[in-house]
């Protein structure tokens, strides 16, 4: 069964910074790998190269600029089930 869990990393321009989301599904029991950050965040649209493997820093870069974007760890696993979530919402809309 497929796990939905949440990325939450920084991206650190020169003279701003943003916390984002992203979403990496991966199957029951599984953490996430280095090469599964480097997806959600390429499909968050940035062209990563990982640059700090110990503390999950990548840097991204567009024709105008350079940044960096650090993958945030939680302290508490933010692994949510879709399919028991889609099941109560469905059960919720029918009363």
């Amino acid at each position: 069964m497929k796990k939905e869990i949440t990325v939450h990393f920084k991206v650190i321009h020169h003279d701003r910074s943003s916390l984002l989301r992203g979403i990496i599904f991966l199957e029951e029991n599984h953490q996430p790998t280095i090469s599964d950050y480097e997806q959600c965040l390429r499909a968050c649209g940035h062209d990563v190269v990982l640059e700090d493997r110990e503390h999950i820093i990548f840097r991204a870069s567009t024709p105008k600029e350079n940044y960096i974007i650090h993958i945030l760890e939680e302290e508490q696993a933010s692994i949510r089930d879709v399919i028991v979530e889609s099941l109560v919402s469905n059960l919720i809309r029918l009363k």
